[in-house]
C-alpha cells in the first residue's frame, strides 16, 4: 500500500462549541482528538495534527504538532497545507477533528478510488453530498495550494476543482460524518456511545 500521513485539521476557532478547542473537547472523557487518532493511526505511515492554539496539550499525544502559515485561522486549506509542508510521504489524508467515528477503512477505499480513477486528489462523499475536509491529497499540490492561499484563496471545493477529484462514496458508513460542532451534539454522542458499550 502507498505510504500515506494522516493529518487531523484541529486549527479552527470553534465558534459553535462557544470558542472551545473542538480538539481538546472530552467526549466520555477521553479528549476528541483521542478518538480520531485512535481510529485513524493504524491506517497510515505517520501522523501530524494541525493546531494554531494549545499547541502542548496535543503534543503530548506524541505526534508532530504542524500550525498555519497563512492568515488568521485560514480555514482548512491552510492547515491542509501545513500538513503537506510537513509530511514525508507522497499523499496525505486529511480529517477533521470534530469526526470521531471515522471507519477503520477510511484510507484504503480513498486510495483505491485515486488509484482507478487517476484522479489527483479523492473526497469521501456522504449524507448526500461531498464531503471536503476527508480528502486523500498528493504532496506534489503543495506549491500551487501555497500560492493559492498566497492569493486569497479559501474554498475548499474551488481548490480541489482545479485539480480534478474523484468522489469516495461512503454512503453505507454514515457515521463517518456524525461531527461534533455544539455542546448539544457532544451530548448526544456521548450518550449513544454509552447505549452502545452498555449494550456490548
Amino acid at each position: 500500500m502507498t505510504a500515506v500521513t494522516g493529518l487531523v485539521l484541529a486549527g479552527g476557532r470553534a465558534t459553535r462549541m462557544g470558542g472551545m478547542d473542538k480538539g481538546l473537547v472530552p467526549l466520555n472523557g477521553t479528549a476528541m482528538v483521542e478518538h480520531i487518532v485512535s481510529r485513524l493511526r493504524p491506517q497510515v505511515q505517520s501522523l501530524l495534527i494541525n493546531a494554531n492554539r494549545n499547541r502542548a496539550d496535543y503534543e503530548r499525544l506524541g505526534f508532530p504538532v504542524v500550525a498555519d502559515a497563512f492568515g488568521d485561522y485560514a480555514g482548512p486549506l491552510a492547515g491542509m497545507a501545513a500538513g503537506l509542508a510537513a509530511a514525508d510521504t507522497e499523499l496525505v489524508c486529511c480529517v477533521p477533528c470534530d469526526s470521531p467515528l471515522i471507519p477503520p477503512d477510511l484510507v484504503s477505499r480513498l486510495l483505491e478510488a485515486r488509484a482507478e480513477a487517476g484522479a489527483a486528489i479523492a473526497v469521501a462523499s456522504g449524507l448526500g453530498r461531498l464531503q471536503p475536509v476527508f480528502a486523500l491529497i498528493p504532496r506534489a499540490l503543495l506549491t500551487d495550494l501555497q500560492q493559492s492561499l498566497e492569493a486569497g484563496e479559501r474554498k475548499i471545493d474551488r481548490w480541489y476543482d482545479r485539480h480534478g477529484l474523484v468522489s469516495v462514496d461512503f454512503s453505507d458508513a454514515p457515521d463517518t460524518f456524525l461531527n461534533v460542532n455544539t455542546p448539544e451534539e457532544r451530548a448526544s454522542l456521548e450518550a449513544r456511545l454509552m447505549e452502545e458499550t452498555a449494550s456490548r
